[in-house]
Parts: structure tokens; C-alpha cells; sequence
């Protein structure tokens, strides 16, 4: 029996994480020069992400830094994990997207998210609050109408040069994501892979409630988490532990850091609670050597029915993670 690995697309998403000693600008243009790495590794698509007003991350304008890394590659779909559409009005979100499939024909994929800022006044300066988040479903179908012509709110209004285009949907399944891919026929994102139960209870519902449409004729799930893999256990757990530290320390001082280097953080003193939360934040990834990860990989696979796993991974060492990268292209079979 082959194993499900080989009949699955493995792709990247990047959150443009700052690094000490490495600053916002800097991270913009490691997912750059990283989007060039992934695309000769063989990996399906290149996706970056949308965070306002967050220290450690550069990531703000997804759809900007994905018209960078299209022009910086050649085949690689090149897309947004996500552009969250509460913040934006969905014609300039059409607009936008019409501007790259028209310079990248082909090659252009629009993931789509609810969240809202992270702070009260995070959203006052975007304008836009969680009632717009709530109304999820509603502008969706707006955004789509805009590239597919049917919008009738805006009469003799038309987004251009996107109507007419045929421009990729996913819905990144934050909350009730699952539910409002469903409705609106589009393929599902979700996450992460250490969620297991509760991912596998929000993909039966999209498949249960799934209702074909001109976009998509069957549920298409993308399973989305961190994997590291390395010549060792040891090594490749340590590539987790820079975004462990991290996530605890925001947790506890409620600041989200650069990213540190494993060996530092490993040297720190922590409190009670940084280290239970530091602790819980390397447990459950796919992690190990070549061997390890593939039974992993493989269980995730047969237990989710993914057509696809969207790699997640964060870390300090950027010659780690490429290496990491490297022989995960080669468990899954990727030409490079």
C-alpha cells in the first residue's frame, strides 16, 4: 500500500517573524529570498500572512508582500494565509487581487480570514470591529460577487480588472470557518495539526454541509501546522523552541517578541508559568528525523483525508528551517 503522503501537495506559509538582531524590513525580505528556497524545493504554493500592530511579525500588507515574492519566483502559486476580510472593504480586496492575477496569470490564490485586530485599539485604527467579523459570511459573498460580476449592491459599480478573472477562494476556518466555507462551495484551511479532535470535528462538518459551487465541485481540505525535521529528535525539537518561547512570553507579558535563538533560550530562567506555557508549546508538532515525521505525517493524513498540508513553521535559524524544508520535500517526494 503506497503511503498517503505521496498523493498529497505540500505547501508554506510564512509570517514574516522578526528575529533579534534582524529587524521588520529584514523579515519582508527573508520571506522573499525563502519563497525562492521553497519553489526550488518543489513545494505546491507560497503563502504569507496579515498581522497589524504585532512586534514580532513584519507581515502587514499580505497582498503587497505577495505581488514581492511572485515577481521574485516563476511556477510557485503565490497566495495570502489570509487577507482578513473584516478589515478591508471586499471591492478593494477584488481590486487588489485583480491586480495580481493580471501581472501573475495563474499563479494567484485568495485566502480569507475573520479575525479582527488583536486589541481594541488595533481595530479602531482599521476602522473596522468584530460586528464586521460577525458579518464574515455576508462579505465573502460580496468580495466573490466582485470578481465573478453577480454583485447586485453596487449597481454599474465593477472591480477591475478582477471581474471576470478566475481567482482561487480558500476560507482559513477560524471559529465558525468551517461552516461558511461550506456554504459558499470553497476549499477549507485549518489548523493547526496539534488540534487534532477538534480539527477532525470542524472538517466533518465541512464535508457534511459541503454544497458544490462553480468555484469547487468537491470538499478540498488544507490542513495546516508546524513540521521540523532534522538529523536528529533532539535538533529538530529545538527548532520549535524559538516560537515556543515566544508564544509563552506573550502569553505572560502579553508583548509578542522577535524571535531568540534556541541556545539562549535554553540558557534563560523562567517562571512557573512561562515554563508550563513554554513547555506546552513544543508538545504536539510534527517533529522528529525523516523516519518519525513521515508515520507522523502519514497518521495526520489518514486521519484528516487532507488533500493538502500547509507547512507552518517558525524558527530563529533560517538555514535550519531551509534544511528542515529540504527533508521534508524529500519524505513527501518533491522534485528538487
Amino acid at each position: 500500500m503506497s503511503s498517503p503522503i505521496a498523493s498529497t501537495r505540500f505547501s508554506f506559509l510564512d509570517r514574516s517573524r522578526t528575529r533579534e538582531g534582524h529587524d521588520g524590513p529584514q523579515a519582508l525580505r527573508d520571506t522573499v529570498v525563502l519563497a525562492r528556497e521553497v519553489e526550488s524545493l518543489g513545494y505546491h504554493r507560497f503563502w504569507v500572512s496579515e498581522h497589524h500592530s504585532v512586534p514580532g511579525v513584519a507581515g502587514s500588507a499580505p497582498t503587497v508582500l505577495a505581488a514581492a515574492v511572485a515577481a521574485a519566483t516563476s511556477a510557485i502559486r503565490v497566495g495570502t494565509g489570509g487577507v482578513m476580510l473584516p478589515n478591508h472593504q471586499p471591492l478593494v480586496v477584488a481590486e487588489q487581487f485583480g491586480v495580481l492575477a493580471s501581472l501573475f496569470p495563474g499563479r494567484i490564490d485568495m485566502g480569507l480570514g475573520r479575525s479582527v485586530g488583536f486589541t481594541d485599539g488595533v481595530r479602531r485604527a482599521l476602522g473596522h470591529g468584530k460586528e464586521d467579523a460577525e458579518d464574515f459570511p455576508g462579505r465573502l459573498a460580496e468580495l466573490l460577487g466582485w470578481i465573478d460580476g453577480t454583485q447586485q449592491a453596487h449597481p454599474q459599480v465593477h472591480a477591475r480588472p478582477a471581474e471576470g478573472l478566475r481567482i482561487p477562494a480558500y476560507v482559513l476556518a477560524i471559529g465558525e470557518g468551517a461552516a461558511v466555507a461550506a456554504a459558499a462551495g470553497l476549499p477549507l484551511v485549518i489548523g493547526d495539526l496539534r488540534g487534532r479532535e477538534k480539527v477532525l470535528r470542524a472538517i466533518e462538518v465541512y464535508r457534511r454541509d459541503f454544497r458544490p459551487s462553480a468555484r469547487v465541485e468537491r470538499p478540498e481540505v488544507i490542513v495546516s501546522g508546524t513540521v521540523a525535521v532534522a538529523g536528529s529528535a533532539v535538533a529538530a525539537r529545538r527548532l520549535l523552541v524559538p516560537e515556543a518561547w515566544a508564544m509563552a512570553y506573550a502569553r505572560t507579558h502579553g508583548s509578542f517578541p522577535p524571535l531568540a535563538p534556541a541556545e539562549e533560550i535554553e540558557r534563560r530562567t523562567m517562571t512557573a508559568k512561562e515554563r508550563e506555557l513554554y513547555e506546552r508549546g513544543l508538545d504536539g508538532h510534527v517533529h522528529g528525523t525523516e523516519e518519525q515525521v513521515t508515520e507522523q505525517l502519514e497518521r495526520a493524513i489518514e486521519e484528516t483525508g487532507a488533500d493538502e498540508v500547509l507547512v507552518t513553521t517558525s524558527t530563529y535559524d533560517r538555514e535550519a528551517l531551509v534544511d528542515s524544508l529540504r527533508r521534508l520535500a524529500g519524505i513527501a517526494g518533491l522534485r528538487h
